[in-house]
């Protein structure tokens, strides 16, 4: 296998540029241009080429593409402009970017410069600055040469980085790169434009008859107690956090706030209309992306954006703001934005969906064996927990009483306390009062004590760490502590940079450093960031399996979904199943199971 690494250059100016626009406006546009490129094979002398259309697709079509791994710094853009505007599609995609947020985690940033200071391979040069609305035509031949120097320099240091960091790099994860920049650069799923259409006229009317039925000034939406009170009139708690300046709860409205921005996501239209209001949103978030989505589809198919490694536990994330990972699923309205995703003729969709696999891996990391065998039998775990808080025959508890069991199972397992609980139940219209939760939240943990147990012993992590020694906690083998850092199954890293303990009256506070300043960390949080990015690392194993048959076109959080002939999709599900229901060596004793549909369009699926 070849590798071929490529960093193409192209026209941008003040307005038409990759600031202003996604990845997929951009190469699609009328304005875009190559400049020029830079190309490596395998570890030749770099070559720069500059020239018409015509000729740069010539000069391409000259290397060995069907044998190689195409190597980039942000691999979704070169990789876009040589399928989308030259047609050429190499085997693999690999990525120095992607395999950088794997290894440093995404917190550190991993920008071509940062990260040639950081292994000492050279020096990003800042010729890309002086090329600022120029054609091609409008460079002289030494700015041209200068310009060719600078890309490969580029092309070197990218090169450079795949050689240093692939030392370190698993190579499942090299395929699930591989499998997430396809889903972007060689899309397959079409749009309905006459849907979208339709959805953003209804849309954009029911936000202004909502908007005029309450009478909310000002004054109100500024002020967050004023604000807060809005909220809890149509039944929704305002969401919390803890002040970094105060160490003590405060409202969480700042639209930085993660709880907050969920309530854009809200299933209730009232709660959606308030917060955008409160954010001076002119349009809805289903607005502008139903709006996006129509561009898209005038453009043509639909390239999936999605970021591997987006979050600290390795999970993959939403890109190219068409977030697809939070798209609405409820209500007809809201799943539109669904069906208007639809298989290309001759096709259809399977939708999979890995059931339960938090909570399943947070009682087999535990050994709480007696939940694990519940899940391994089938059992409604839910009504288990019921039947223990509520005192009744699991036959006899109700859909209320099973409602409290499920959100008890997926919400206490990190270490929740019982106002959090019960704010929880309150954002589902659910009344408990805190004497009750605090009931339900100790039945919870007696329960399930090796569960309370794991907490502790994450905690005990924590005091190790910063005192740079190093101690296992869960279930033995899957996870192991080297320098601090926690390896996971999949071969990379959870890490804590700059954890530190601040001694308090009742003991230590443990923080480490984010992008977003310092966050506090405990004992159920680690045992929460360790469950997802263990159920991540099934998801990745059991999209590879999928991957050798049918072609993955999204994930979102547990689910997978596949593109599939008409004719094999009896046999396709059947096959996506059994590799759903799959486990790695590693994990054995873990029962996971999985739910899955099919449909023309992926809100078919359901």
């Amino acid at each position: 296998m070849n590798l071929i690494t490529l960093d193409f250059e192209t026209y941008y100016d003040k307005q038409y540029s990759l600031k202003k626009l996604t990845t997929e406006e951009y190469v699609r546009s009328p304005h875009f241009e190559v400049i020029g490129l830079g190309i490596k094979l395998n570890n030749q002398e770099t070559q720069w080429a500059s020239g018409t259309h015509e000729q740069v697709k010539e000069y391409l079509l000259t290397f060995p593409w069907p044998s190689s791994v195409l190597n980039a710094h942000n691999t979704m853009f070169d990789g876009a402009i040589l399928n989308w505007v030259f047609g050429i599609k190499p085997k693999l995609f690999a990525d120095t970017l992607c395999m950088a947020r794997g290894l440093h985690g995404v917190d550190r940033s991993a920008s071509l410069d940062a990260l040639s200071k950081k292994y000492g391979i050279g020096v990003k040069g800042k010729e890309v600055l002086n090329t600022i609305g120029k054609h091609r035509e409008d460079f002289t031949p030494e700015e041209l040469s200068k310009f060719g120097d600078y890309c490969i320099n580029d092309v070197d240091l990218t090169f450079e980085l795949f050689k240093q960091m692939g030392k370190n790099f698993p190579k499942k994860e090299l395929k699930l790169i591989d499998t997430t920049l396809r889903m972007f650069i060689d899309p397959v799923l079409d749009l309905d434009l006459d849907l979208l259409e339709q959805h953003l006229i209804e849309t954009r009317q029911r936000k202004e008859a909502l908007l005029e039925g309450p009478q909310v000034s000002r004054d109100d939406l500024l002020s967050n107690l004023k604000f807060a009170e809005l909220l809890r009139k149509i039944g929704v708690e305002p969401p919390t956090k803890i002040s970094p300046t105060t160490g003590k709860e405060t409202l969480a409205l700042a639209k930085a706030d993660e709880e907050f921005k969920k309530l854009c996501q809200h299933p209730d239209e009232k709660v959606r209309a308030l917060v955008n209001a409160r954010l001076g949103v002119k349009s809805t978030l289903e607005e502008t992306r139903t709006q996006r989505f129509i561009d898209i589809s005038k453009r043509g198919l639909l390239p999936v954006p999605i970021r591997y490694y987006s979050a600290h536990t390795g999970r993959w994330g939403g890109d190219d703001k068409i977030n697809l990972q939070n798209l609405p699923s409820r209500g007809a309205d809201g799943k539109k934005l669904k069906r208007s995703i639809v298989a290309p003729k001759g096709h259809m969709l399977i939708d999979a969906d890995s059931a339960q696999i938090e909570a399943r891996v947070l009682a087999w990391l535990a050994q709480q064996d007696d939940l694990t065998e519940a899940f391994r039998n089938g059992d409604d775990v839910y009504k288990k927990m019921a039947s223990a808080i509520y005192g009744v025959e699991e036959d006899e508890v109700t859909k209320d009483q099973r409602f409290v069991g499920k959100t008890t199972i997926l919400g206490a397992g990190y270490g929740m306390g019982a106002v959090k609980f019960q704010n929880q139940l309150k954002t589902f219209g659910f009344d408990m009062d805190i004497d009750e939760a605090r009931r339900v939240i100790q039945i919870y943990r007696s329960t399930n004590w090796k569960i309370n147990k794991l907490w502790r012993s994450a905690q005990h992590y924590l005091q190790s760490a910063v005192n740079k020694e190093d101690e296992s906690f869960g279930l033995h083998g899957v996870l192991q502590v080297r320098g601090g850092r926690i390896k996971l199954p999949s071969g990379l890293y959870i890490a804590y940079d700059g954890l530190k303990a601040t001694k308090t009256d009742i003991g230590f506070d443990y923080t480490y450093r984010t992008r977003n300043g310092e966050t506090r960390i405990y004992g159920g949080k680690i045992i929460e960031n360790v469950c997802q990015a263990i159920a991540r690392c099934i998801i990745g194993e059991q999209m590879l399996r999928i991957a050798e048959r049918y072609r993955v076109v999204l994930t979102v959080h547990d689910s997978i979904l596949c593109c599939v002939k008409e004719e094999e999709t009896e046999e396709a599900q059947q096959f996506i199943e059994e590799c759903m229901r799959w486990t790695p060596i590693w994990a054995g004793g873990l029962p996971v199971n999985c739910e899955s549909g099919t449909g023309k369009s992926y809100g078919d699926c359901e």
